[in-house]
């Protein structure tokens, strides 16, 4: 670890060491990092990767921190801060009339989708409330009412398991529900990604953006920190209606709670540590597939 922290400093590259994780994930919950690193350009991630390798500490790469939950002895390794990839979108009009937007991993879905509004392009709209980033984004094709990322996706730039930045399309990333390439090879980086957009009216696209956030503001319990929906959704039922049928609507573990808004949001009443999450989301699968048959499989990542 030590070699780790003069190599960083004398290669000028951005790091702070015991940064709690908590502070930086919207579960509000997760123990210090041993090395927390924020580089700025893909340059910077790929000296900060190759030093971490030749020192032999382990790397999670981690964007806005929304599907993410540390452990509460935190990370003995370095978390690599994406958010600092947020460069673009840049346009690029095309021939048929559709727009390609290019942009930074780091870059907010909600920056990406007001961009494509204020140009009047249509098709993201449905990402609009989604609080991720757009390298988390694709990584697990981040979907809502309707849509994902595979809809629009056009192509993805990023670095592989040798740091070689490569770009592949769409259709090579094995897109499906909540689930990508990216995330058979977790060496790989995002580094941007370009999306294929159609003309639209403005005014619209923005009606349809405002009608979406408002039916979470009504449906899901933003007023509390989670990492959105908790379990994915099993084939042929919803993990909330399941949830909810299954008498659990406001079971609590510690700090942890099945929200009595939203069955299929597990939030943070006040002081939950990752293992009040991990036991409750445990005791759910199990009285689920007891009573009803259902395995559920969860949705946020557990990082230890």
């Amino acid at each position: 670890m030590e070699t780790l922290r003069q190599a960083l400093q004398e290669s000028a590259l951005p790091f702070a060491q015991q940064e709690p994780l908590a502070s930086h994930t919207t579960f509000k919950i997760g123990g210090p990092a041993v090395f927390w690193c924020t580089p700025k350009n893909a340059d910077q991630l790929r000296r900060t990767l190759a030093l971490c390798r030749a020192n032999g500490v382990r790397t999670y790469l981690l964007g806005n921190g929304s599907n993410t939950l540390f452990a509460d002895e935190g990370y003995d390794g370095a978390v690599i801060d994406l958010r600092g990839l947020n460069f673009g979108p840049t346009a690029e009009p095309r021939p048929d009339g559709s727009t390609r937007l290019t942009a930074g991993a780091g870059l907010t879905l909600g920056r990406l989708c007001a961009v494509a509004q204020q140009q009047s392009l249509a098709g993201l709209a449905f990402a609009c409330g989604i609080p991720g980033t757009i390298g988390g984004a694709v990584y697990m094709n981040a979907g809502a009412y309707g849509g994902e990322m595979k809809d629009v996706l056009e192509s993805v730039t990023f670095l592989d398991s040798d740091l070689t930045e490569r770009t592949l399309p769409a259709a090579e990333l094995a897109l499906g529900y909540r689930t990508s390439l990216f995330e058979q090879h977790p060496d790989w980086c995002v580094l941007s990604a370009t999306v294929r957009l159609q003309p639209g009216d403005s005014a619209a696209i923005l009606a349809e953006m405002q009608d979406y956030l408002q039916r979470r503001k009504d449906k899901q319990p933003m007023e509390w920190p989670s990492a959105g929906s908790t379990f994915k959704r099993p084939q042929g039922a919803f993990a909330g209606k399941l949830i909810e049928d299954c008498g659990l609507r406001g079971f609590t573990v510690g700090g942890a709670q099945i929200s009595e808004k939203h069955c299929g949001f597990v939030i943070n009443r006040g002081g939950a540590t990752c293992a009040d999450v991990v036991s409750l989301t445990d005791q759910v699968k199990a009285i689920v597939l007891q009573k009803t048959g259902y395995t559920l499989e969860r949705e946020i990542r557990v990082v230890k």
